[in-house]
This record gives C-alpha cells, structure tokens and sequence, in this order.
C-alpha cells in the first residue's frame, strides 16, 4: 500500500506580478487547493458524496484532468484526446468522468491529475503571447485567446474548490481555505 500523500504547500499568487505570473499563480494556487482538499483521504473518501449533490472528490480530481487536458492540449493546441479520454464513447456517458472514478485508486486520479497539470503548465510555459488564440473554437466559430482560457481555469477551479469544501466538510470534518 502506498503512502499517503501529504497536503501541499499553497504558494499565495504574487501581489504585484506581471499578468502572466499572476495569473498562473492563481491558477496554481487553485490546483493545489484541491490537491490539500483531497490529501490524505482512503478510496472510500474520494468516492463519498454529500446529498443532494452526486459529486464525489474522486469524481473531481478525475474531472478537473480532464478539464485540463481538454482546454490546453485539444482546444488550445488543437489535439484530439488522449488516453485514457480517447476511447470513452462520451455520447453514452456525458458525464464518465465523474462516474467512472469510483474504478480508479487514489493514487490513481492524483496522478492523472497531476499529469495533466504538469501537461497544462508545459503548454503554457511554452507561449510568451498570452494574446495566442486557440487552433479550435467555440461553436460559434471564435477562438480563444491563452488569458481566457487561463481565466476560465482559474473559475473553473474556484467554483469546484467550493464544492470540495462541503464534501470534504462533511467526510471528516475538515475545514478550511
């Protein structure tokens, strides 16, 4: 059995930054605010959820890489999905990600998670124009530009970072930031 892993340390974004280190630095800071909302909890834990929601913390960790991947690799890069994305018949199940997370170890949606930040933040190291549009865009034929997609990762985190904080609340009792 492995260990498990210890909460992060949360570095608070710059103060007085440049757009992009503040922005990343959110960014960063909202991703390991999950990684210190999911630290130390059993497959049982990451796979609880707290009435009326279905959401589970697992089902987070595997959506939120998901999310990751999507937005960096296939729209901003234009990439089609990889594994283990590639092979899901999404039309089945708009939603696997989340449901199909009680499969996984919790070792196993840390390190999906944390490769897919690794890959997101490899994507972006390599882009000085934060101005960059997208290779795909929205349905309505627009790209998107790096800052917006940074920006919406950035809300997209805080909204699931709240709701981290209810299930983690009510599993154990843990509260906090």
């Amino acid at each position: 059995m492995s260990a498990i892993p210890a909460a992060p340390e949360r570095v608070d974004p710059p103060l007085a930054g440049d757009e992009k280190s503040t922005l990343l630095g959110f960014l960063d800071f909202h991703r390991d605010t999950l990684r210190m909302k999911t630290a130390g909890l059993t497959a049982d834990q990451l796979n609880a959820t707290h009435a009326p929601s279905t959401m589970t913390l697992g089902g987070m960790l595997k959506h939120l890489a998901l999310v990751e991947h999507w937005w960096f690799a296939c729209v901003f890069l234009g990439q089609e999905y990889a594994e283990p994305w590639d092979s899901i018949d999404w039309r089945e199940d708009a939603d696997w990600d989340w449901h199909s997370a009680v499969d996984d170890t919790p070792d196993e949606l840390r390190s999906l998670f944390d490769r897919a930040c690794a890959e997101s933040a490899a994507i972006v190291a390599q882009v000085d124009d934060w101005g960059t549009l997208s290779v795909r865009s929205s349905r309505e034929g627009d790209s998107f530009s790096l800052r917006w997609i940074v920006a919406h990762m950035i809300e997209e985190y805080s909204r699931h970072n709240g709701h981290a904080d209810l299930i983690r609340e009510s599993i154990d009792g843990e509260t906090g930031e």
